[in-house]
């Protein structure tokens, strides 16, 4: 009797549990289709990236994709668009999915963590923002000193004092706010260059060949970007930007030091060695980012356009371009110490030096001009004759970023300090760039 109470027993459990089972496994095995397609034309976009948590797919010439899988939403981007993502219809016989993106660029100026935390200077970054053609932010997360400007989940960054100066005091109170004014945010981080990492962690850092550790001229550490600890803290610092809302995620000094010989590294410094660890990191920080459907840029020495090696610092296009949707070349007159072919004076010749990097960043890799988003001198000439960039100067540049065809641009000043001159106005009736 008491067999057969069990065996009874065992029936009704598996009776029970089974329609479980079964819909675990349409889940499993659902199929979604959809299309993605220009809203303002209606034309199929060709490359956006689909995807379905850890998974990504690529859609063809007619903009379609097939995502299989137990993922209830499924999120979209395209350069040259703004991001979108869209629930997975959970019943049979649905009709495949349209996703519309809206065509995007953005146009940035940068805020320093003071910058952004500093109510005055973010409001007339916000003014600038409301009145002009600009409608996006760079902002510090982690800056060049290593610190981190908002309240960290991460248990390292307080443990090697990265949480000393926390100027955002609510950061997804902040991002939800510009949100509402439509306005694109991008998170700047530092990664090899980390003054705060590298004193807690001088085992990271990199050293000299009699092992002490080795400063730049500004007095400040480097991590190796040979070891993965330091890949992993960034790309935790990252995670944590996506999930408190921000759009894109951009990686600065994502390179080793400009002078690297007689420096000492945890794998030989050989150029091949140093593309991989650059790459190698890239790769990494395009995987574990990819279930946040965010941007994913990196900024670049503007001399890397032109030579055919690393430039010395592990950054070579062709090696970047796989593991981001903008390469952020740095086309600042000033840093092209040495001019380029046919122009050995940069300032001079902002419109060129703007236009002809990015032309050989285009020829070089064969990439669509929107794949590439410029950095634009926003500052005072250091290396030639000290003149001033001002209104003609910004907008020539900015002019020949708009005739390349560029994903957009950015100005950098480090003293949070920008204008309206050399900005177009916003007309009456043209509204602020919405994300969603």
């Amino acid at each position: 009797m008491a067999r057969r109470s069990k065996w009874l027993m065992f029936v009704v459990v598996l009776f029970l549990i089974s329609p479980a089972f079964a819909f675990w496994g349409r889940d499993v095995n659902r199929v979604t289709k959809g299309r993605v397609i220009d809203v303002s034309s209606g034309e199929p976009i060709k490359g956006a990236m689909i995807t379905a948590g850890t998974d990504v797919m690529v859609t063809g010439d007619d903009g379609a994709f097939t995502v299989q899988g137990p993922s209830t939403m499924i999120g979209v981007r395209a350069c040259g668009y703004s991001r979108a993502s869209a629930p997975v219809p959970d019943s049979p016989g649905w009709t495949p999915l349209e996703i519309r993106l809206k065509p995007f660029k953005p146009k940035a100026l940068y805020l320093t963590y003071y910058g952004i935390g500093d109510r005055s200077l973010r409001g007339r970054a916000l003014k600038l923002i409301e009145e002009t053609e600009l409608n996006s932010l760079v902002i510090d997360v982690k800056g060049d000193g290593g610190v981190i400007t908002y309240k960290s989940d991460i248990p390292l960054a307080s443990e090697i004092g990265a949480q000393k100066l926390v100027i955002v005091k609510d950061i997804k109170g902040l991002l939800g706010t510009l949100k509402e004014r439509g306005i694109y945010t991008i998170a700047r981080i530092v990664v090899f260059k980390d003054n705060v990492l590298g004193a807690a962690r001088p085992d990271l850092a990199i050293k000299t060949v009699n092992g002490l550790p080795w400063r730049d001229r500004e007095g400040l550490l480097w991590m190796d970007a040979s070891r993965r600890e330091v890949w992993e803290y960034n790309i935790a610092i990252a995670e944590e930007a996506a999930k408190n809302g921000f759009d894109e995620i951009q990686f600065d000094y994502v390179r080793f030091p400009d002078h690297s010989k007689g420096l000492a590294f945890a794998v030989e410094n050989t150029e091949a060695n140093r593309v991989n660890a650059i790459s190698g990191f890239l790769k990494e920080a395009r995987q574990r980012l990819t279930p946040y459907n965010v941007f994913l840029s990196a900024d670049i020495f503007g001399y890397a356009a032109w030579n055919l090696n690393d430039t010395q610092i592990g950054q070579r296009l062709d090696s970047i371009a796989p593991f981001v949707d903008y390469l952020s070349l740095m086309l600042y007159p000033s840093g092209f110490q040495f001019g380029i072919p046919g122009y050995r004076n940069p300032v001079e010749h902002p419109y060129e030096i703007v236009f002809r990097s990015l032309e050989r960043a285009r020829e070089r890799t064969g990439l669509p001009s929107v794949r590439f988003r410029p950095w634009l001198q926003n500052f005072r000439d250091y290396a030639f004759d000290k003149r001033n960039f001002f209104g003609p100067e910004i907008r020539t540049q900015i002019s020949a970023a708009d005739t390349f065809g560029s994903g957009g641009w950015m100005l950098w000043n480090a003293r949070n300090e920008y204008f309206s001159e050399g900005l177009n106005r916003k007309t009456p009736d043209e509204p602020i760039i919405g994300i969603r």
